[in-house]
């Protein structure tokens, strides 16, 4: 059932239009002329016009002084500013009409932006491309981003329309094909989405509805007060739109630390309950993800059925970092977190999920992070080495390819590809892409000046170091820097990088995807050597063992002991080379 009260909703002579504006004193609905708009109690506006069919555009005036988009508009034609168009969802033809999604256990996910995906740039581009993601083992491709923003480029998360996919990749009906394209190949698609602000232009809300404002701040700009009924309702039916009318699989939910609620955030949790009522009424599986800086372990829970008020995974941004910094050697910013052993790091996130899990974190002044997350299931964390955050928010916007020995990157993909979480690749990686990925976005004027002012502040080292080399954020070339260089994937060291990370993905769901339901984390543990081991407890009664050499020298060992079957890596004759991996089952 769709009940929600936000938008302009198709009826069975016309259309219903709804605005919340309750700081306005006069809303007019502006279709072919102005029409006043009837107010009714706790600042609701609406007018139902007979005869307005789907494609009709508009507009509300406000107080006779402003014009402005619907908040909740399906669609921009004419970007954030202009007029609004009526979309009938319910018209579209779906063809994958059987389609109820994958299980969590199932995925494989990679990051894309739909702008730098293709030399296109669109939803219908990106068709073409993902026979390739399912050859390579691929199970779920997720979309940065989508509300309508500012400009022709940007990553997406200065979005201030929720409700519109952006105009610059697509009408509405191409974004459902894109989805109903993936899923006819077996592809989930998930969604990336921002709850914890507005983007910096195009925003009108503070006019005519300022009570959708805290006078808290996030690093965006100002905080969106969600203990107000309506603020939120607009994010959860925000969610419940994706997942009803494109039928994306999944959401993950940006940067949730950010959302200024006192205690625990209650919007979440409504948002899960609301996402599981409906993958329940329609027998789907959905899939609800986090980004949280907190590390709240209390918040996920993988195995669950249908979510109610949990979430099935986090991104775990700590197994990244202790990667990183073992790679690249790199101690700036939150990477000093990690520099005192990356490797007593990554072995602590392999054997219970988070590094911080209520440790005091130097970067943050001594402030105390995370919870206990060890009895968690392993499925609770997504892992990744790189992400769209970990490379554009670089000066030069470089990928691990650039900066690390490729051995050592193979090593780190074949752990990762293979442990029980949930793996992740960010668009490129998968046949090791140096195209960059730098911060782009396409703002005019003052606000233009102040982001290149503000990248200046915050890198000043990086220009001092590099000079015009920074590229700037908003030049097109900067975007056009950043689209994915598919050619380079035909050459001879592209080539090996499909190979290996398509037999590791074809091990991952041979060996390791059959039994992640009901896993659970064992022991991990790592000599000053580099020498890591460790066990998990497969959802059959199974152990999944690692053994690797994770530094630059060969050493000395036998593996003789473990008396699994090699699934990956083979055996060694009492020596290891630098930078192996070894993975084993051994059966009940």
């Amino acid at each position: 059932m769709n009940d929600r009260q936000f938008g302009a909703r198709l009826t069975a002579d016309g259309a219903s239009f709804r605005l919340w504006a309750p700081a306005a004193k006069r809303v007019d609905l502006l279709l072919e002329r102005a029409q006043p708009m009837r107010r009714s109690e706790g600042g609701w506006f609406a007018a139902d016009v007979s005869g307005a069919r789907a494609g009709v555009r508009y507009k509300f005036r406000i107080d006779d002084e402003v014009d402005v988009p619907d908040p909740a508009s399906a669609f921009q034609p004419d970007d954030i500013s202009g007029p609004s168009e009526v979309i009938d969802h319910a018209s579209y033809p779906w063809r994958a009409s059987n389609w109820r999604g994958r299980p969590w256990q199932d995925t494989v996910l990679i990051e894309t932006h739909v702008g730098t995906f293709t030399r296109e740039g669109t939803y219908l581009a990106m068709i073409d491309k993902l026979d390739h993601l399912v050859a390579m083992g691929i199970t779920a491709v997720e979309l940065m981003p989508l509300a309508d923003f500012a400009g022709q480029r940007n990553w997406g998360y200065d979005g201030v329309l929720w409700y519109a996919s952006d105009s610059a990749y697509g009408r509405p009906d191409d974004l459902k094909t894109l989805i109903d394209e993936a899923h006819l190949r077996g592809l989930m698609v998930f969604l990336d989405v921002v709850y914890n602000h507005f983007g910096p232009e195009g925003n009108y809300l503070g006019r005519y509805a300022p009570a959708f404002f805290t006078e808290a701040q996030t690093p965006w700009g100002s905080a969106i007060d969600y203990r107000v009924p309506e603020v939120r309702a607009f994010a959860i039916e925000n969610a419940l739109y994706w997942l009803r009318e494109y039928r994306f699989d999944g959401l993950r939910l940006d940067a949730v630390h950010a959302i200024a609620e006192p205690g625990e955030i209650a919007m979440l949790r409504d948002l899960s309950v609301a996402a599981g009522n409906l993958a329940a009424e329609s027998g789907r599986h959905i899939h609800l993800v986090l980004e949280n800086d907190d590390n709240r372990a209390s918040a996920l829970d993988a195995e669950e059925g249908p979510p109610r008020g949990k979430y099935r995974a986090q991104w775990n941004d700590d197994y990244h970092h202790a990667w990183h910094v073992l790679l690249t050697k790199e101690s700036q910013g939150y990477y000093s977190d990690y520099q005192r052993s990356p490797l007593h790091d990554i072995a602590c996130a392999l054997g219970s999920g988070f590094v911080y899990q209520g440790e005091a974190s130097a970067h943050r002044g001594g402030q105390l992070r995370g919870e206990p997350s060890g009895n968690l299931a392993p499925t609770a964390f997504v892992s990744f080495l790189q992400n769209h955050d970990q490379i554009g928010n670089r000066p030069l916007g470089d990928r691990l390819e650039s900066i690390a020995d490729p051995k050592a990157v193979e090593a780190a993909l074949a752990v990762t590809l293979l442990a029980p979480m949930i793996p992740m690749l960010f668009m490129g990686e998968e046949w090791g892409s140096k195209a960059p990925f730098p911060f782009f976005c396409d703002f005019k004027g003052d606000l233009a000046e102040a982001v290149r002012k503000g990248r200046h502040q915050e890198y000043a080292w990086a220009y001092a170091k590099y000079g015009n080399d920074v590229p700037d954020p908003l030049a097109k070339s900067t975007f056009q820097s950043a689209v994915l260089d598919w050619e380079s994937c035909n050459g001879q060291a592209g080539q090996q990088r499909l190979a290996l990370v398509q037999e590791l993905l074809a091990t991952r769901q041979r060996e390791i995807i059959p039994r992640l339901a009901g896993a659970a984390f064992g022991n991990a543990d790592v000599a000053d050597t580099g020498f890591l081991t460790a066990t998990w407890r497969m959802g059959d009664g199974a152990t999944l063992q690692l053994a690797a050499n994770l530094s630059s020298s060969e050493m000395a060992h036998k593996l003789g002991e473990a008396t699994g079957t090699p699934i990956w890596g083979g055996e060694t004759n009492g020596v290891i080379p630098p930078w192996s991996v070894f993975w084993r089952l051994e059966a009940r």
